[in-house]
């Protein structure tokens, strides 16, 4: 469950009181991992995963009710306001334009109290992409939103150094906003993340393989992607044509110069590996497929069918990034056209790969997402946010009766069980290490619940959770698998056991 679905009255799951209940709710269900998308800025279209940067936060993320607390913001600052019209689903355009000026008001409040010591300590951690970032959107909003490739300013969009000096200047006052709302929500998060660890919850993370062309990365590095002689992108990524898609996907995003990353130690993803773990305990690499080889479309098309497949540089990289920061806890995204490169990548890095129980059940043979395929060195899913619901996958796609027929035998499906209750069943049950099941499924929601739908723009990454929704008898019911199938966080257990000791 996604930041951005935790329920509250501001039009968007927030790092406040509601984020520290979600918590205790994986506690007292004695869960271990607690997985989200992407935190990073989202931008047209909303998705996570086409960011601004690879290394900012979402500053739709700071809740208002902690600004409140600190004296930021007044109660009345919020009288009156707008925030959306459905509790169940994110305006992103209402939130964007409530929200924005009450950061600017509690910026403002803050530069006047006079800025902590530890704002000008987290600009010194992170100046390495802080400046960069908060200039890159100064400069953008300046430009009306535009992404650096379309800048009419030729010398700015190029960074040239008297023209970044003269914008310096000129937009000061917006620098310091972007800078200190990142210190904000790095400040929220941190809070948020220690109170889950102290509670024995672990934070898996997600990051993209790729980034967005609109972004401070390739605005300040274009070295480090394959790019024409203006500077924009010559080939963009995608996936090429399969049994979901005739036409494959096109992505858009830039495709990076592994050649130059090589000779440049690959510090880059060393930098972006290194934040992410700071933020997350276990990282899920997106589209690991991608470092074994990946599709190259040609920039311009319209769609991903004349791309081709170009190797990438995987066992290098992910040796070097061991070799600079150690193991890492790291789940490889495998989904897709596994090759027997994509196999050895993945077995030679150790990463556990991911299973996804939707994509079991062909009546015609079998399968490696069935669960008695499954092995312990996985992630097993429900669906990810890319899937439908359970009920909604059910409802639409299970819609002959040999599926169902071989769904029912294999999971000994009970008469008066509902199947999101089968899934989740045969899903606890797997020898996969690790099982992730969306909140939606385990609130038992339709196809009107479902987060991403592939390929499409409008209508995605909307979905909230109502704090109605999250009863007792879901709690009762995902403990009861919990402890069914012995996957009861051993932490917790031992928690509770010494509490009742000390309450003795």
């Amino acid at each position: 469950m996604h930041i951005s679905s935790l329920p509250g009255k501001y039009g968007i799951g927030s790092l406040g009181q509601e984020a520290f209940d979600f918590v205790d709710f994986l506690v007292r269900t004695e869960q271990r991992y607690w997985q989200i998308l992407p935190l990073g800025t989202t931008s047209y279209g909303d998705s996570p995963y086409q960011s601004f940067s690879a290394f900012a936060g979402n500053t739709h993320f700071i809740d208002l009710g902690i600004l409140i607390k600190d004296g930021l913001l007044m109660e009345q600052d919020l009288e009156g306001l707008h925030f959306g019209d459905k509790p169940s689903e994110v305006d992103y355009a209402t939130v964007f334009q409530t929200r924005r000026p009450l950061l600017e008001k509690a910026v403002s409040k803050m530069k006047a109290k006079g800025l902590p010591n530890d704002f000008f300590i987290f600009l010194e951690e992170n100046a390495f992409w802080i400046h960069t970032f908060a200039e890159y959107m100064a400069i953008k909003e300046s430009f009306d939103n535009q992404p650096w490739t379309e800048w009419e300013d030729n010398a700015i969009r190029l960074r040239e150094p008297a023209a970044l000096e003269a914008y310096r200047q000129r937009l000061a006052e917006e620098i310091d906003y972007h800078r200190i709302t990142q210190y904000l929500f790095f400040k929220q998060w941190q809070l948020l993340k220690e109170y889950a660890n102290k509670k024995g919850i672990e934070i898996v993370g997600d990051m993209p393989i790729y980034i967005a062309a609109d972004s401070a990365d390739m605005w300040a590095n274009p070295q480090f992607f394959k790019t024409d002689e203006e500077g924009r992108p010559s080939v963009v990524a995608g996936c090429p044509p399969d049994a979901f898609s005739e036409i494959g996907q096109l992505w858009g995003n830039p495709i990076y110069d592994w050649d130059v990353m090589k000779e440049d130690g690959f510090s880059w993803w060393i930098d972006r590996m290194r934040e992410n773990f700071k933020l997350y305990d276990v990282v899920r690499i997106d589209h690991f497929i991608g470092f074994a080889s990946f599709w190259e479309i040609p920039a311009g098309e319209e769609t991903a069918v004349n791309g081709y497949r170009v190797e990438a540089p995987g066992f290098e990289l992910f040796a070097t990034i061991k070799e600079a920061l150690g193991d890492l806890n790291i789940i490889a995204e495998d989904l897709g056209s596994v090759t027997d490169k994509v196999i050895e990548l993945r077995e030679t890095t150790g990463f556990p790969g991911m299973k996804v129980l939707q994509f079991a059940f062909d009546p015609e043979g079998d399968s490696i997402e069935l669960p008695h395929n499954h092995r312990n060195n996985v992630a097993a899913y429900t669906g990810t946010h890319d899937n439908h619901t359970i009920k909604g996958w059910y409802e639409e796609e299970m819609v002959t009766k040999e599926a169902r027929a071989f769904l029912d035998d294999y999971s000994n499906r009970r008469p008066d069980e509902t199947i999101n209750h089968t899934m989740l069943r045969m899903l606890f049950s797997s020898v996969a290490f690790m099982a992730i099941a969306t909140m939606q499924d385990l609130l038992d929601l339709d196809a009107s619940a479902r987060m991403n739908l592939p390929n499409t723009l409008g209508g995605n990454w909307v979905w909230r959770m109502t704090a109605e929704q999250l009863t007792d008898q879901v709690e009762e019911n995902l403990l009861d698998l919990t402890r069914t199938y012995r996957r009861s966080n051993k932490k917790i257990m031992k928690n509770k056991k010494e509490s009742i000791t000390d309450n003795d």
